[in-house]
């Protein structure tokens, strides 16, 4: 194996005079060691058969050579004549190199800790990824920087007619003219590389998480506005951008504030409302927050409270929608918008008054209660209406039925909706089948929807009733840090957060948490002391693998035969409509919509 090191005295020149005035937002690129690297290979296709013969490779430092490593390698196969032409390369020259076996090894020792950079860098990756993969070794976590890809977005027609190394060579003046050989073609991306720095360095590109992350769509005036995150911590947390009259434009939440916060003006956060709400901040707050729930949390509340222009979802949790078992002596069904402390019995709540009336067809196909919104006393006279005469409805407007029999009625439609909806499921899957065997499809599928919206409804609403009907519910969890997380739930509402600090007495910390927790109290409905978002944030946490329960004050526990047990069925029905059918192959109705003409 031929490797040579030599000292940058040699060659190396200092190109990046200008960036020594960098801040210190992320990993500047003038503190980074990055190993340019290349391969020459027998093929375009490491998986198809094509193997290694030559590792080129210069490692660079604030614009100065730090080594070099080349050496051949032995394919143990013959070399392609077309491929022995382009780059010089014979069979009697890798006779004697090494093999991969060894040349791979003795490349990642060089490159080891640094940045990887590569001109069409999946290729040169994939390459030695597969046969480090071969050799039974695990990747080297590196970084990588593709600087075709990089060119792509900085260079313009006017510059290059193309992106290839040779043209991007001429472009930036390379002292090594490209000649598919490995070590020559590094050195060539060496210098393309630094041309591209410079240039990105004048558009407030300075670290790696900008240049990784770069778009020529994010404007200059967007970038500028980068020491907007200079105050904020690398913590878990709540971010605000306002405006100049401290209006809220958009509310965020990230695991790492800074890091989140940045990316809105290096170009990772590309979308066109996102720029124009950039383009109006002037100042962003932060809000640490101890636990990534609790941050989510917060960002729900502050979504609600300040209703940011920019933000789309969760800015209306008060315009929910909830089907309504009525106390009285004919009850009914009825849509409402709000849970009132009058014993009734609840469904939802729903996001889109759409989905709960699809939910009351459900249970208006199956339960043959009234539906007219008339008060009734105990003993009512009137007429029958068109759905008595249809035989759907009781009728008890005209004395047809009994008070018993209603009620009978109204006690099973009462345990559909709170513990076991098999009667709504079954009832609706006879009528899809008969109308499927009429080829009536759509209207099995009017069917299968209003099914769907009733068993998300009620499996929602059990799992939320189950949750907020506890006074407290206290649990921990073991994050990524090793530093445990505590939680205080009460009435489905995070009333604490925290974490044990290290070398603390857990007991004593929990005990303190929970008495400084917030005090919440219980409330009528499904939801009764947050939204039904926040709850499912903190009833996917209370859900996720590896959390342990300290306290449960109250009994936490869902039906066993509620309506989660259909979710899974329903939920591969939606996924699969999204798959268009053509007209003409066997649909099976339940997993397919039929196409719109």
């Amino acid at each position: 194996m031929s490797t040579t090191v030599r000292e940058a005295a040699a060659r190396g020149r200092s190109r990046w005079e200008a960036q020594r005035s960098f801040d210190e937002l992320g990993r500047l690129l003038r503190d980074l060691t990055f190993t340019v690297v290349d391969l020459e290979t027998t093929g375009g296709s490491a998986e198809a058969g094509s193997m290694i013969t030559e590792i080129g490779a210069v490692q660079v430092r604030g614009g100065e050579v730090l080594g070099e490593f080349q050496t051949l390698v032995n394919p143990h196969t013959e070399i392609p004549p077309f491929i022995a032409v382009l780059t010089g390369i014979s069979n009697t020259m890798v006779a004697d190199a090494p093999s991969i076996e060894s040349a791979l090894p003795a490349f990642l020792e060089f490159a080891a800790g640094t940045v990887l950079v590569a001109h069409n860098a999946p290729f040169d990756v994939g390459f030695l990824k597969h046969f480090n993969e071969l050799q039974g070794r695990a990747w080297p976590a590196f970084e990588v920087v593709d600087t075709a890809k990089l060119a792509r977005r900085v260079i313009t027609r006017d510059d290059a007619p193309n992106c290839k190394l040779s043209s991007l060579a001429r472009v930036f003046r390379s002292s090594t003219t490209p000649n598919h050989r490995a070590l020559s073609d590094a050195r060539a991306t060496v210098d393309v590389l630094h041309g591209l720095m410079e240039r990105l360095g004048g558009l407030g590109v300075h670290t790696l998480e900008e240049l990784q992350t770069f778009s020529a769509r994010v404007s200059t005036a967007q970038r500028r506005k980068r020491h907007l995150a200079e105050g904020l911590p690398h913590s878990p947390g709540v971010y605000l951008f306002c405006d100049d009259s401290r209006r809220v434009l958009y509310v965020g939440t990230s695991r790492d504030l800074r890091t989140r916060v940045r990316s809105y003006f290096t170009a990772s956060e590309t979308r066109s409302r996102m720029g124009e709400m950039v383009g109006l901040a002037t100042t962003v707050e932060g809000i640490v927050c101890s636990t990534a729930l609790e941050a989510q949390v917060r960002e729900l509340r502050l979504i609600a409270e300040h209703k940011p222009r920019y933000n789309r979802r969760s800015r209306f949790p008060e315009r929910m929608h909830f089907v309504k078992l009525t106390r009285e002596p004919w009850p009914r069904l009825s849509l409402v918008t709000r849970v009132l402390a009058d014993d009734a019995d609840y469904l939802g709540p729903f996001s889109s008054r759409k989905a709960a009336e699809k939910c009351l067809a459900a249970l208006h196909d199956t339960f043959p209660v009234r539906q007219c919104s008339d008060r009734f006393g105990k003993v009512p006279s009137r007429s029958p209406c068109v759905l008595a005469e249809l035989g759907r409805c009781l009728s008890p407007c005209d004395g047809s039925v009994d008070p018993a029999t209603y009620a009978a009625v109204v006690r099973l439609l009462q345990d559909t909706l709170l513990r076991r909806p098999d009667e709504v499921v079954e009832a609706i899957n006879r009528r899809m089948e008969s109308l499927a065997a009429d080829e009536r499809f759509e209207e099995a599928g009017v069917h299968r929807d209003r099914l769907a919206a009733f068993v998300r409804a009620a499996a929602r609403t059990q799992r939320l009733s189950a949750l907020s009907r506890c006074p407290e519910i206290v649990a921990t969890r073991r994050e990524a840090d090793q530093r445990w997380a505590v939680h205080v739930v009460r009435h489905g509402r995070l009333a604490a957060a925290g974490v044990i600090p290290p070398g603390a007495d857990a007991h004593q910390y929990v005990a303190e948490l929970r008495m400084s927790a917030e005090t919440v109290g219980d409330a009528p409905g499904p939801v009764p002391a947050a939204t039904a978002e926040e709850s499912e944030k903190v009833l996917r946490w209370l859900e996720s693998d590896g959390v342990r329960l300290v306290d449960v004050e109250g009994e936490w526990a869902c039906p066993v035969a509620g309506a989660s047990r259909h979710l899974a069925l329903h939920d591969a029905v939606s996924e699969s409509r999204r798959v268009l059918v053509p007209f003409g192959e066997r649909r099976d109705l339940a997993t397919v919509q039929r196409p719109a003409r």
